[in-house]
C-alpha cells in the first residue's frame, strides 16, 4: 500500500447491550487482506479475549460471537487516513469515526478503552468533551514488545474487569 487515501473497511461490532467499546487506531494492512479486526496472525488481541472468556476463537463467527457475549464491542477512532504501513506513527491525515454518536446510539456503552495510544491520544483530541469511562489497554500488537503476552492477560483482564467472561 502507498500513501494513499485509505478509507475504514469494516462497520463497528456493538450490539444493544454492549458495555464495553474497545478502540483501536486503524486497521493494519494484513486486517485489510483478512477482512477483520486484528487480523495480523501474530497479533494478540483475539488470544487475549479467548483467555479471558474462554470462548473459542477459530473462526469470523466466533469472534462475533465472543464479543456479544461479552459485551464487548469493536471499532477504530480512525474513519480515514494515509499511511505507508500499519505503524500507527505512520498514519497521517486522520480523520476520526463518528464516536459521539455510536455512544448516543448504544447508551449501555459504559467504558470505552483503547488498544494504544494513538487510538487514546485521538479520543483526547475529538471526544475529551464526552463523559464516559476510558481505559487504555496495552497494545495486542507484536510490535509491542514491552509486555509479555501473559501480563497483557493481566492488564486486559484488570482494566475490562473480568474474570472468566468481561
Amino acid at each position: 500500500m502507498s500513501s494513499e487515501n485509505l478509507e475504514h473497511p469494516f462497520d463497528p461490532i456493538v450490539f444493544k447491550d454492549t458495555e464495553i467499546l474497545i478502540l483501536g487506531s486503524f486497521p493494519s494492512i494484513q486486517s485489510f487482506e483478512n477482512n477483520f479486526y486484528y487480523g495480523h496472525p501474530r497479533n494478540q488481541f483475539w488470544k487475549i479475549m479467548e483467555v479471558l472468556t474462554g470462548y473459542p476463537i477459530n473462526n469470523r463467527d466466533q469472534k462475533i460471537w465472543l464479543l456479544k457475549e461479552a459485551k464487548v464491542g469493536l471499532w477504530d477512532m480512525i474513519a480515514s487516513c494515509q499511511r505507508d504501513n500499519s505503524s500507527d506513527s505512520c498514519l497521517e491525515e486522520e480523520k476520526p469515526n463518528d464516536i459521539e454518536a455510536l455512544l448516543e446510539k448504544y447508551p449501555k456503552i459504559r467504558k470505552v478503552c483503547f488498544t494504544g495510544k494513538k487510538a487514546e491520544a485521538l479520543f483526547k483530541k475529538y471526544f475529551s468533551h464526552l463523559s464516559v469511562e476510558t481505559c487504555y489497554l496495552p497494545s495486542p500488537s507484536p510490535a509491542h514488545a514491552a509486555m509479555n503476552f501473559e501480563e497483557k492477560v493481566v492488564a486486559y483482564r484488570d482494566k475490562l474487569g473480568c474474570e472468566k467472561g468481561v
